[in-house]
């Protein structure tokens, strides 16, 4: 039986505005790959808590499931509307000053990525369909690429047969990787981010190269902004604590919009906050903007997910599902004997394939 560690202690400055920096060490491809999946390591002893960085799957008591629930209600009057609208109205300004500050210097290489998500690594042979975790999702149909239908030959990367699209790319900890381990020639990356400051440090990189990737500055609230691609185009679209930043309110516009960029058998990844995730539980009164969305100090948001809430989203646009499965890890700060508490959701849906 798996067992939840019997005492939680959180270092309050290293947890309100991380993402998901305590993923583990920037590593080579080679050692990503060695990587167990997510859900593969599991604490049965409790004595045992501090001899791993990380525990999957862990287990809540019903105590503190309660304890939980509980701190979030005492948490969550909402601000008042001008206030609201402030943060709304203000939310690109936040976002420049954050990566004005910390530049390229806050967020690690996501290189566990090409774990649970195959699709990203370089293509190999066709895989099959599968609901279980970091499964790829089959692309090809009859043993062919399953082709666009787009016949616009003007846009970035329109040579290419697989494209990759990441939303809300920040500085490049996702597009980097990828560009450095995906050798493919037929692979086309765009990314795109809401700050302006973002997309300048990554065109800045001396690693972007235009002649594989896209960089663009992009506000995917706004469901009339077009997109460098047409539709029907995309092989893959990434969302990596991205989503949870929106307006709950312009969410399903949003991911309505991003559906119609896949080809048919696109898939769209994502993994995002988790209700009760640690984060939520550090939010002190007067951060709440609405029901399970918050304002960090910094002015920028987050919202903090449920399985079915994203499964309604998703299925919304006309998406079915892969993957829809919570990701309950508890991290640990052996220095500092610190237990912490995260709790993430990945998904994978994908555009139904066209009937032949």
């Amino acid at each position: 039986m798996i067992m939840a560690a019997p005492a939680v202690a959180t270092d309050s400055s290293s947890v309100e505005n991380m993402p998901e920096t305590a993923n583990g060490p920037t590593e080579d491809f080679t050692e990503a790959q060695k990587r167990p999946q997510f859900g593969t390591r599991f604490l049965k002893d409790p004595r045992q808590v501090f001899q791993h960085n990380a525990w999957d799957n862990v287990e809540w008591s019903a105590e503190q499931e309660e304890a939980a629930q509980k701190k979030v209600q005492e948490n969550c009057q909402p601000l008042p509307a001008e206030k609201q609208e402030e943060f709304d109205s203000r939310a690109n300004e936040y976002w420049n000053d954050f990566y004005t500050i910390h530049e390229n210097r806050f967020f690690k290489d996501r290189h566990w990525l090409f774990t649970e998500f195959p699709e990203l690594a370089p293509r190999q042979k066709a895989p099959q369909d599968s609901e279980e975790m970091g499964t790829a999702v089959q692309y090809r149909l009859n043993g062919e690429d399953v082709p666009s239908s787009h016949t616009d030959t003007t846009f970035p990367g329109a040579s290419a047969s697989y494209r990759i699209l990441e939303v809300g790319c920040g500085v490049g900890n996702t597009v980097f990787p990828i560009l450095k381990t995906n050798n493919d020639p037929d692979l086309f990356v765009y990314c795109c981010d809401f700050s302006s400051t973002a997309v300048d440090l990554v065109k800045s990189n001396p690693e972007y190269d235009s002649s594989r990737c896209h960089a663009f500055v992009h506000d995917m609230s706004d469901a009339s902004a077009e997109y460098p691609m047409p539709d029907r185009s995309l092989d893959v679209i990434v969302l990596i604590f991205v989503l949870s930043a929106l307006h709950p309110q312009k969410m399903q516009s949003s991911i309505n919009r991003l559906a119609r960029l896949l080809k048919p058998g696109g898939a769209l990844l994502l993994r995002d906050y988790g209700r009760y995730d640690m984060a939520q539980l550090r939010f002190k009164k007067g951060r709440c903007l609405s029901e399970n969305f918050y304002v960090r100090g910094d002015g920028t948001r987050v919202y903090f997910f449920t399985q079915d809430e994203l499964h309604d989203l998703f299925s919304s646009a006309g998406l079915e599902k892969v993957q829809n499965l919570v990701d309950r890890r508890l991290q640990v700060n052996r220095g500092k004997q610190l237990t912490m508490y995260r709790v993430w959701l990945q998904c994978k849906y994908r555009r139904v394939l066209a009937p032949p």
